[in-house]
């Protein structure tokens, strides 16, 4: 079974979460959301507060397929300053495994060297984060291992790429059809 972690920081853009997390298990996928502060409820920045599944812990990235970033101001910021989730990024990318951020969050793989040399969309505004990576503007980017997102408004398009990244293009197109998405 596929594993997502989802890592969640004060915050962060609910919007960028939630949907993908709810995509993402009706997929059949094992997301785990886990709170980088040492609190299980992390609140986003429109001060919607959810709980996680888990506080950040290392064990939990052994046998996940993937880390997601949902983006998110001051969440981003959040992100990219946790020592322990960077540690974990730059595992998953040395080993090629996916790697996923939306809207301000692909900062915080920029800022880890992660994009360079690969194209990635973000945010307008954040490109100059990116750090030797090529920006496409793209509503959803997806080179190699890295997908990322433009923000809160592709949160469902993104996260229906992921299926797609890991179960196919009929799969994906199947489960869009089931929750009446338009075409």
């Amino acid at each position: 079974m596929t594993k997502i972690i989802v890592a969640l920081a004060e915050g962060f853009e609910e919007m960028e979460a939630i949907i993908p997390i709810n995509v993402w298990r009706r997929a059949g996928f094992e997301v785990v959301t886990t709170s980088i502060t040492d609190n299980i409820q992390v609140t986003g920045s429109h001060q919607i507060t959810i709980l996680a599944d888990k506080l950040f812990n290392e064990d939990i990235f052994n046998d996940a397929d993937m880390i997601f970033l949902p983006g998110g101001i001051p969440g981003s910021n959040h992100l990219d300053s946790h020592k322990g989730l960077q540690k974990q990024l730059l595992s998953f990318a040395e080993k090629g495994m996916k790697l996923g951020a939306i809207c301000a969050a692909p900062l915080v793989l920029g800022h880890n060297s992660i994009l360079k040399g690969k194209k990635a969309t973000c945010y307008p505004g954040f490109e100059k984060e990116l750090y030797d990576a090529e920006y496409t503007a793209k509503s959803v980017q997806v080179d190699g291992n890295i997908i990322t997102g433009k923000g809160a408004g592709v949160a469902l398009e993104y996260a229906l790429e992921v299926v797609k990244q890991f179960k196919g293009e009929d799969f994906a197109e199947q489960l869009a059809q089931k929750m009446q998405v338009n075409p």
